[in-house]
């Protein structure tokens, strides 16, 4: 009996442990997800009348998942200490869920790259036809210190890139960050479902011998 109580104060105390760490990383997550919402120039480049907004889907899944990952790190921490089977069910639940999102989000900057690349430079390549000297294409050609399009080059061209081109390496740059962030802590919460459920167990067998 002594043993497994002391095994499962172990495995309680490391659970704990791994919930604070995992709250630290929601912490993290939301601090990325407000940064690419908010980041000014992403928003001086997507601030148009009919800009896409195909790359505020996935931040807007990140920064959901990343306050439902500090949510659950807390009642994580909480189901550990009291050892609870509801509270650490609950956890084990909403895990699920935000592991689906965490990939969902890490997937959609993945495989949608190319298209939200592509819906940006048609509407930098519309609204420099529209009128080249506009506020908004000033924004990009200061952001991305570009000029022009393939078709339309600047005279200086030799000396700064195409806009298209900017818009490519500026947006990948984005969407791999939410890629990563996203496939990254849907690794951790593997171990987080693993945890939860050798706590549980551990809390049943120590019940049983008692």
């Amino acid at each position: 009996m002594g043993k497994v109580e002391g095994g499962m104060k172990c495995v309680k105390y490391l659970l704990f442990v791994f919930n604070f760490i995992f709250w630290l990383m929601g912490s993290f997550v939301l601090a990325v997800g407000l940064w690419l919402r908010f980041d000014p120039e992403t928003v001086s480049l997507l601030s148009g009348e009919k800009a896409p907004d195909t790359f505020f889907i996935g931040v807007y899944i990140l920064i959901g998942a990343g306050s439902l990952v500090m949510l659950v790190g807390f009642f994580g921490c909480c189901g550990a200490v009291r050892e609870s089977q509801c509270l650490l069910g609950s956890f084990f639940a909403c895990l699920l869920i935000i592991f689906g999102s965490e990939v969902a989000a890490g997937v959609f900057g993945f495989l949608n790259k190319d298209k939200i690349v592509e819906d940006v430079q048609n509407f930098y390549a519309k609204t420099y036809d529209e009128n080249n000297n506009g506020t908004l294409i000033t924004s990009y050609q200061k952001v991305l210190n570009c000029c022009g399009t393939v078709k339309s080059p600047c005279p200086d061209a030799e000396s700064r890139v195409d806009c298209e081109s900017g818009i490519k390496d500026f947006f990948n740059n984005k969407l791999f960050i939410i890629g990563c962030v996203g496939i990254g802590i849907a690794g951790v919460m593997i171990i987080g479902m693993i945890f939860s459920m050798v706590l549980c167990c551990a809390i049943r067998n120590s019940r049983e011998v008692i």
